[in-house]
């Protein structure tokens, strides 16, 4: 049973939900709207230009969930799965996953986003396999730090071996589906990477090395 692993934003979603949760937490005045709103963005474009330092941004984006209790929370959660998740979740992503699922593969999302967020994600594509960032908790609160290592860049390859020698499994066969050239390292470590809708970075290293480049959006 191959591997079928996707990375989730700007892949399966049409978007990023890391940065949406920010934009979102504004809009429900949660948060310093005008400070928070530009960090949110600066990040996003850091993430974007491969300059991202990852424990600034995971500071910045677990520290509300420090700061609210798990009830209001997991409230605020539902929401936004429903307003902002929902709609851009891809048609052609659960045809995707599905194909892979007839073909007997086990598909697996890995993101760098907080699992907080992403484990209701994974669940509405039908997904049980996640490595996500993970939120330190303590006394059923979370402490605003992560837990083990973040799942970015080799991060990703770090858990993913992990994972696999936990279920005494291999990446023959495999695929993985990412945007983003943050995403290379893996990428490189697959049978069969393939590129969506992909940034320029990632498309010209696609195009370069003869890997496919393919769109889930109409």
């Amino acid at each position: 049973m191959p591997l079928a692993i996707f990375d989730l934003d700007n892949t399966l979603l049409a978007g990023d939900s890391d940065h949406l949760w920010g934009e979102y937490l504004v809009s429900q005045g949660v948060v310093d709207g005008e400070h928070y709103a530009r960090e949110n963005t600066r990040f996003y474009h850091d993430y974007r230009n491969g300059t991202l330092d990852i424990d600034a941004f995971l500071r910045f984006t677990l520290r509300p969930l420090s700061e609210l209790p798990r009830e209001r929370l997991e409230a605020l959660r539902a929401d936004f799965l429903d307003t902002c998740i929902a709609p851009i979740m891809l048609e052609q992503a659960h045809a995707l996953i599905a194909r892979h699922r007839d073909a007997g593969d086990t598909p697996m999302i890995i993101t760098a986003t907080n699992a907080f967020i992403t484990a209701p994600i994974a669940a509405r594509f039908d997904i049980p396999h996640l490595l996500a960032t993970l939120p330190a908790e303590r006394d059923g609160r979370y402490t605003g730090e992560v837990e083990g290592t973040p799942t970015f860049r080799e991060g990703k390859v770090e858990r993913l071996t992990a994972w696999l020698a936990e279920h005494d499994r291999d990446l023959a066969g495999s695929h993985f589906y990412s945007d983003s050239h943050n995403d290379l390292p893996l990428l490189e470590q697959v049978e069969h990477p393939v590129a969506v809708d992909p940034d320029p970075q990632l498309r010209a290293t696609a195009e370069a090395r003869g890997w496919p480049v393919i769109s889930l959006r109409d």
